[in-house]
């Protein structure tokens, strides 16, 4: 079977995050990049299947010379090749994001595409789906279990409050939710054979997409006001204090 997985590169959840001079992006300087937590798990089913059922891990990724880093990683983990695209100097919003994605996976034969369900950094729940719309596709998101079959995947998805289960004809894109797996941490052999693996790098005027204008604009960023510190009650018995706190939340806080 012939996988791709889609990943992105990511500030680790621990980075202090400062907003830049220009009010519109953050600073760069000082932040451990990562690879996107979710997409450590699609790179994960990605191995297990092909460990199961034979073929190809091809990983994918858009951004600048620093990438490398997120796609060595998959390559550690396992993967067999992997794909950037230089965005070097060039900002894509989702949508172009994946545009560019399927252009890219449209010149191969995969037959399935596994993404994190969203990247920690924009949260925008885009890429994946947008994907699989570009290239006509079918796809399941926010899947904790899967299983395939007679040319179908069968997964099971989070709704709220339960479960769903659906099944597709392949090929089809997948995205993954918390409970599907658990990563596996990369080898020191693992890391020493990554090193020797290609990486497939080209520029994004090379690909003969064209993501076309940005349909998000960043107008500005900032951080959100810090919270008052609490404000204890007094009371000389717990009938004064309820009393007391009912005419703050009134008066002060006018919530009720």
């Amino acid at each position: 079977m012939e996988i791709a997985v889609l990943l992105k590169q990511v500030p680790a959840t621990e980075s202090l995050v400062e907003i830049a001079d220009d009010g519109t992006a953050i600073k760069t300087e000082g932040i451990n990049w990562v690879m996107n937590p979710y997409d450590e798990m699609a790179v994960e089913e990605a191995l297990q299947i092909r460990d199961a059922a034979g073929g190809t891990v091809t990983v994918f990724s858009l951004g600048p010379e620093k990438t490398v880093e997120a796609l060595r990683t998959a390559l550690a983990m396992g993967a067999d090749t992997a794909v950037r695209i230089d965005t070097q100097g060039t900002l894509l919003d989702g949508m172009a994001t994946a545009k560019v994605l399927a252009g890219e996976l449209k010149k191969g034969a995969f037959d399935l595409i596994i993404a994190g369900h969203r990247a920690v950094d924009d949260d925008n729940f885009q890429v994946g789906p947008a994907v699989a719309e570009f290239m006509g596709i079918p796809h399941i998101s926010m899947v904790i279990r899967q299983e395939q079959a007679d040319g179908k995947i069968r997964c099971t998805r989070t709704i709220d409050g339960g479960t769903l289960v659906l099944e597709t004809a392949l090929p089809a894109l997948i995205t993954t939710q918390r409970g599907l797996n658990e990563p596996r941490y990369t080898s020191l052999p693992g890391i020493m054979k990554a090193k020797k693996k290609p990486i497939d790098t080209r520029a994004l005027s090379e690909t003969g997409t064209d993501p076309g204008d940005p349909m998000v604009e960043t107008i500005a960023m900032r951080l959100p006001p810090q919270r008052k510190g609490g404000r204890i009650i007094e009371g000389d018995s717990a009938a004064d204090k309820a009393a007391a706190l009912v005419r703050a939340l009134r008066e002060e806080t006018k919530v009720i």
